[in-house]
This record gives C-alpha cells, sequence and structure tokens, in this order.
C-alpha cells in the first residue's frame, strides 16, 4: 500500500485523483488546498489529514519522512495550473514521485528545470496523459498504424466544453494562471494527436480570444483543423440542450465521436504509474512545445483548406 498526498484537494479534478488512489488500494494521508470545501473526503479517506496552509501540510510532510513506516510514496498535485512547477518541485524534494494532472508545466524551459530537480532528488514527475487510456484513441492509433499509408490523413478535431459565467471570475479565466483556453482544455488533446499521428510539423493559429481558439496542425501522419470552445453557444445542435460537452474528431471524414468512456482514465493512469509504465517529462515534452508555440504565436488568416469550419461565423 503506497501512502499519497494531494495538493489542491477543493479543484474539480481532484475526486477523481482521489478514487484512483483508493481504487488502487492505496491511501490518502494528508491533502491541502487554500479552501476548505473538500467535503468528498469523507466518502474516499475521511482519516486524511487535511490543511489549507501550504507551511502546515508540508512540514506535516518532512515529520512523516522521518520514518520510513510512515514517509510519503507519491503527491499528487491538482492545484492551478501555475502553481504546478512549484508543487512538482516541492514534492520532489520531500522525497516523492509526483502525479500531476494537465498541463504539466507550459514552458519547455520550465520542464527542463523539473528534470534538473529529478536528477537532483532523484524522485519522478508523472503527468496524466488520460487520453493514452481512452479505448477509442487507442483502437484509431492502432489503424493508423496498421494502415501505414504515405498520403497523410485530414482530421477535424473539435472539443466544446461549456462553462458558466465562474469560469472568467476564477484563476482558470486569467491567462496569467491557466495560460490561455488552448493550453488549459486543449493539451492533452495535442498530446493524443501527437500520440497516434507522430512528429509535429508546422503550428499556426487562426483564432484566439478568452473563450475559444482554432489552428491547424500538421503531424508526419496527419493534417489537423482543430477548434477549442467554452462557450455553450458553439455547441452542434444535436448537442445542444441534452449534454455540456462535446468531443469529436473526424478523420479521413469518417467521425469518431469520444464524448463517453472518461470516467475511468484517471484509475487507469494511476495503475499504470504504479506499475512502472508512467508518461513521464520527456513523454509530457512534445504537447508542452505545441501550447508553448500556440500561445506565442500571431494570429494568422486560414490558407486553402487549414481553417476549421467553425472559423465560418468568427472571423470574415
Amino acid at each position: 500500500m503506497k501512502k499519497f498526498a494531494l495538493i489542491g484537494a477543493a479543484g474539480y479534478i481532484a475526486p477523481r485523483h482521489m478514487r484512483a488512489i483508493k481504487d488502487t488500494g492505496n491511501v490518502l494521508v494528508s491533502a491541502y488546498d487554500i479552501n476548505d470545501s473538500v467535503g468528498i473526503i469523507d466518502s474516499i479517506s475521511p482519516d486524511s489529514e487535511f490543511f489549507t496552509e501550504f507551511e502546515r501540510f508540508q512540514e506535516h510532510a518532512f515529520r512523516l519522512k522521518r520514518d520510513q513506516q510512515t514517509s510519503l510514496d507519491y503527491i499528487a498535485v491538482c492545484s492551478p495550473n501555475y502553481l504546478h512547477h512549484a508543487h512538482i518541485s516541492a514534492g520532489l524534494r520531500l522525497g516523492c514521485d509526483v502525479i500531476c494532472e494537465k498541463p504539466l508545466v507550459p514552458s519547455v524551459s520550465i520542464l527542463d528545470e523539473l528534470a534538473v530537480v529529478e536528477r537532483e532528488t532523484g524522485s519522478r514527475v508523472f503527468n496524466i496523459l488520460q487520453l493514452r487510456h481512452h479505448q477509442a484513441i487507442l483502437d484509431l492509433k492502432a489503424k493508423v498504424a496498421r494502415e501505414n499509408r504515405a498520403q497523410k490523413y485530414d482530421v477535424e478535431l473539435t472539443y466544446i466544453t461549456s462553462r458558466g459565467k465562474w469560469y472568467m471570475e476564477s484563476w482558470k479565466g486569467d491567462p496569467r494562471k491557466s495560460f490561455g483556453v488552448a493550453t488549459n482544455i486543449g493539451v492533452h488533446f495535442y498530446d493524443m494527436l501527437h500520440f497516434i499521428f507522430g512528429k509535429l510539423q508546422r503550428n499556426v493559429v487562426h483564432f484566439s480570444s478568452d473563450y475559444k481558439a482554432a489552428g491547424y496542425l500538421e503531424y508526419e501522419k496527419a493534417r489537423v483543423r482543430w477548434f477549442l470552445s467554452i462557450d455553450a453557444n458553439d455547441l452542434p445542435a444535436s448537442v445542444k440542450g441534452k449534454k455540456p460537452t462535446y468531443r469529436s474528431i473526424t478523420v479521413g471524414g469518417e467521425e469518431m465521436e469520444f464524448s463517453e468512456g472518461f470516467t475511468d482514465l484517471h484509475t487507469t493512469s494511476y495503475k499504470e504509474i504504479l506499475a512502472g509504465r508512467g508518461y513521464g517529462l520527456e513523454d509530457a515534452r512534445h504537447c508542452v512545445e505545441t501550447v508553448d508555440v500556440i500561445r506565442s504565436s500571431r494570429i494568422i488568416t486560414p490558407s486553402n483548406d487549414e481553417g476549421h469550419p467553425a472559423l465560418a461565423g468568427l472571423i470574415s
């Protein structure tokens, strides 16, 4: 039984980590968040210690470290994006391996800094790249490998996840903290595209705002038009009023709708990490590079057939 601590216990994604810890037969020893709306802990790990001050959480972890029987094995990081670097580094220096939500970090330079801390401490960082475990994605990857065609696939990626007015009032609506909508909700999709279609060769941005973004990515085996949005008005008519989220990939004109099948992917990710097959810093490098470029790119008008159809209502 491995001993876990969790940073960012009041966040949206934290319960998935708590359940993954429990469902893999391990124990949540302590948790931290500046907010105290963490009642979910009662149904998953009621004996867990809880702190609202990081200094007290860290001191508790240091005390546990003195005895091999109580020392923490892993720290899960579910804090706001801009705090990932600091919290991952703190976990490594506590002698723990760290499991962090996406986006791992915003830039390649910070990724390289974490690699230094890994070498200094001898501990590891693992990123939750859950789409690599989604059966529909695995099936598509296998199909692409099996066909091994010379011509690139034409791919259209659409992800719309409705968010209310609270979103822009939270840290997620602040690009200094979330790093923008493309990074916050898109980074694992860029990882997925790399996972299926190989190395990225071209990366351009056609539209970017606080609520949505669009662009074009060209991989070794695919030409991808992408559109991401948190605006419910962008949901297709077939989904609007029924579901708040729409995920779709069209490959060669054939649609693969994969809105389902996400329930247990965090638990699968944890199982793989605990079995020694987790995705580390170098696995995350490609998607970190992708969002780093997207954030710094100037907006260009799409040429030829590189623009996503959703752009028609956004640009003239």
